[in-house]
């Protein structure tokens, strides 16, 4: 026997919901199988619950869209520091500048390696520090660094952090969304149990295949077990003189 299947999506649970209202605004009260204080639900809930996913689902594009933007501005920031990095220990290996200008950007432990720039909050400390170590020492009468400047570096930091910083109001707004979307999920299981209880309370005298074609109507999902599908398949086949 094909038993029901709730909706656990919010796309399948607006489906549900759409497809019992459209029963209701084009039956009489007389003729369809839920109650008008269902349909009354579903008139008030319906739009609420479309507003909120169009409004999760609108948060998600535009952060995945500006994620783009976040992506691009990380590697080329990333690249920067790495030069200015690999310039400056190329610098004190030829003699050029003292070990400790690595002080100045608070590079000492790090050697003559590059730091590890793994996250949005690694490449934010180290560009920081670049950036102040730098216009400290230019402060001072030093010769700047060259090929890129530290005005290359800050360009590309300053995208970077402001698109980084965007990423993480846009993922409050998601969260955000997301959340409230989540907290209508429950109302709408409700509804849709009282609409899918009292359609089959109304067909309940009908033959089931009947009863269930004319409950499907109305959004009814049914489904067959993995053995009642293997026996329907064979009763089928045997009906068209297969197998």
């Amino acid at each position: 026997m094909p038993y029901r299947r709730l909706p656990n999506t919010d796309t399948a649970r607006f489906k549900a919901l759409q497809k019992a209202y459209l029963k209701g605004k084009e039956l009489p009260p007389f003729k369809l199988a839920f109650s008008q204080s269902t349909l009354q639900k579903i008139m008030t809930f319906l739009p609420c619950y479309e507003k909120t996913m169009i409004h999760q689902k609108g948060a998600m594009n535009i952060q995945a869209k500006r994620n783009l933007d976040h992506i691009t501005h990380m590697k080329k920031v990333k690249m920067y520091i790495s030069h200015f990095i690999q310039v400056v220990n190329m610098a004190i290996q030829r003699g050029e500048l003292p070990l400790s200008i690595l002080e100045d950007y608070k590079l000492s432990e790090y050697g003559s390696k590059v730091p590890p720039l793994n996250s949005e909050d690694d490449i934010c400390e180290l560009g920081r520090n670049l950036i102040e170590g730098e216009t400290a020492r230019i402060r001072k009468g030093l010769a700047p660094i060259t090929n890129p400047t530290i005005a290359l570096v800050k360009v590309w930091y300053e995208k970077f952090f402001d698109a980084y910083q965007d990423q993480k109001n846009l993922q409050m707004t998601t969260c955000r969304a997301q959340k409230e979307l989540a907290s209508f999920r429950p109302k709408a299981d409700e509804i849709i149990l009282d609409i899918w209880n009292e359609v089959e309370n109304s067909f309940k005298d009908l033959p089931d295949d009947l009863k269930r074609e004319k409950a499907s109507e109305y959004g009814l999902i049914y489904v067959y077990r993995k053995t009642e599908l293997t026996s329907q398949i064979v009763i089928t086949q045997q009906s068209l003189g297969i197998g």
